[in-house]
């Protein structure tokens, strides 16, 4: 059920609310473009300065849009475990597929701790989940040895790694065997870790480009890498202009520049500056996106 590109999907605003419409829009043109998952309220739909009211409408949303063409898999991550519960609880409610929890933010348990706070969550809800692990956000690892405990659980189903460390990649996928399904956190290392057994993406290049990452994740899933390869080094140089600022600020402004949606964030993130942002089309323009 799970597997090739899913796109953390971007949460639009306009004058300072979730612009409805245009998430609705976006949802559709994603499945159109041939994505195979969706994951609203996640780092890249800026869940973080949602209320919980907001949060909830948003999966509600996303999930009513859908229709059941593709999984959607609900970020109800929290560094609160009975917080993280509540938000997974409601997601299963509403009708998501699946959760995706990251790493417990802030307070930086030790590994027993991050083990517990999945495992709680798991007891609590029936729903599959998956734990995301991305240091740079959370400062606290997930170590390959705590995942081959959670993989023991029965609902806990998947990894998005992003960690961007393929030595870590690689100890989680051979100690957790198919006991886990490992999704790239990093679209750029989509294609290596799909060699090594991963299968696929949960991307925030998916927002801009989703039959480009569709096709990237089924190629190689097929076993076709030299078409694989072609695939990634024509996408690398947007993946990387859009995170040369925090995400999603960079992927909010390629949207606007599609007209997807306004370039508008949640303080404290602010739009990108102005050298970036046209470095940023530039790239964009030679993939023929604007």
């Amino acid at each position: 059920m799970f597997n090739g590109a899913l796109t953390a999907l971007v949460t639009p605003f306009r004058d300072g609310e979730v612009d409805a419409p245009a998430l609705r829009e976006l949802i559709e043109w994603q499945i159109q473009s041939g994505i195979d998952g969706l994951v609203p309220c996640g780092s890249t739909g800026e869940s973080a300065t949602l209320t919980h009211s907001e949060h909830d409408n948003v999966v509600k949303l996303t999930i009513e849009q859908v229709r059941k063409r593709v999984p959607v898999i609900a970020g109800t991550g929290s560094n609160s475990t009975a917080e993280a519960i509540r938000l997974t609880a409601a997601a299963r409610e509403m009708g998501a597929d699946g959760a995706l929890l990251l790493s417990p933010y802030y307070n930086k348990p030790t590994q027993d701790g991050i083990f517990r706070h999945y495992k709680m969550i798991a007891a609590s809800v029936d729903l599959p989940l998956f734990v995301y692990n991305i240091p740079g956000r959370t400062a606290s690892n997930i170590a390959p040895e705590t995942f081959a405990r959670l993989s023991e659980i029965k609902n806990i189903v998947g990894v998005k790694e992003a960690s961007g460390s393929m030595d870590q990649s690689s100890d989680i996928l051979k100690l957790c065997g198919d006991r886990l399904a490992i999704f790239s956190g990093d679209d750029g290392l989509t294609l290596p870790l799909i060699a090594l057994g991963a299968k696929g993406v949960i991307s925030t290049s998916g927002n801009v480009i989703p039959r480009e990452m569709h096709d990237l994740a089924a190629v190689a899933l097929g076993g076709d890498f030299p078409k694989a390869r072609e695939i990634h080094y024509r996408l690398i140089p947007l993946m990387r202009a859009l995170f040369v600022e925090t995400n999603p600020i960079p992927v909010k402004q390629a949207l606007a520049f599609m007209g997807k949606c306004a370039n508008e964030l949640r303080m404290p993130l602010v739009p990108m500056t102005a050298g970036p942002a046209e470095k940023l089309r530039i790239v964009m323009k030679e993939l023929r996106l604007v």
